[in-house]
């Protein structure tokens, strides 16, 4: 059966402007629906084309500004990585320097006994020491650390004790048991700790960063009573340790030894 619309035409007449004359031009309904497809088509890739042109010109647009990042982060991983070598550098050191003042490779704590808190105060405890005075026997510092200065050494007049490098707020341990006689701060001791062993004994433990006892309390050797520092008149971190025969100092080192 024939379509009906393929007989039907539409005529256009053109009449130029100061002529007499005419033109028809005359399309079958078939053929401009064929032109207007082949027109929405051509619009629709146009439009799709635009669209893709707007993409890529946005993304190129984003392109200075992501190379700009890529270098700054380029340089931040430079920083990082030479703050990485730095890190290494300074824990070499580190190593080092702690491998002076004796520190055990392994860090772990030596011979210490530190106070019961709580409610089980009055129980047992193992490795606790026994309670009472005892004469000064054992390393004040639960490390080897270096002698610096020793008994009546330096060009400043009398010294009348040891002084011990050793790291800051390193583990102070009471070389006997006895009484904290003296405890406080001064000009020249900066904090300290005073113990008296009985018998006429007595050690003194100074520059201390932070003491753990108070007046009068009743310590054990071995326990833990203070932490190294650098406290009144001191160039660096250490402990002053004294020990003193009936109010006069005697060398520490021959009534204790230096860990190897």
């Amino acid at each position: 059966m024939t379509d009906p619309s393929a007989k039907r035409e539409l005529t256009i007449m053109v009449v130029p402007d100061g002529s007499r004359e005419s033109r028809s031009i005359r399309l079958s309904y078939r053929r401009l629906r064929a032109l207007a497809a082949a027109t929405a088509v051509t619009a629709l890739a146009l439009t799709v084309m635009a669209g893709s042109w707007w993409f890529l010109a946005a993304r190129a647009a984003r392109v200075p500004a992501l190379e700009r990042e890529v270098e700054l982060m380029t340089r931040d991983r430079a920083r990082v990585e030479a703050l990485v070598q730095r890190l290494e550098t300074i824990e070499g050191q580190y190593v080092r320097i702690r491998d002076l003042f004796g520190r055990a490779p392994t860090d772990v704590l030596s011979d210490v006994w530190l106070p019961p808190t709580g409610a089980r105060r009055g129980g047992t405890y193992e490795g606790r020491p026994e309670r009472g005075p005892t004469p000064p026997s054992v390393w004040p510092l639960t490390e080897r650390g270096f002698v610096t200065r020793g008994l009546h050494e330096g060009l400043e007049g009398e010294h009348p004790g040891l002084d011990v490098a050793v790291a800051t707020d390193s583990y102070i341990r009471a070389s006997g048991g006895g009484t904290v006689v003296d405890v406080g701060e001064d000009a020249v001791y900066g904090r300290f700790v005073v113990i008296d062993h009985g018998e006429g004994y007595a050690t003194l433990y100074g520059h201390t960063s932070t003491t753990f006892v108070s007046l009068g309390e009743e310590v054990r050797q071995r326990q833990v009573i203070a932490l190294s520092g650098s406290t009144g008149r001191s160039t660096g971190p250490h402990l002053h340790f004294e020990v003193l025969v009936e109010g006069e100092p005697v060398d520490p080192l021959t009534m204790v030894d230096q860990p190897a």
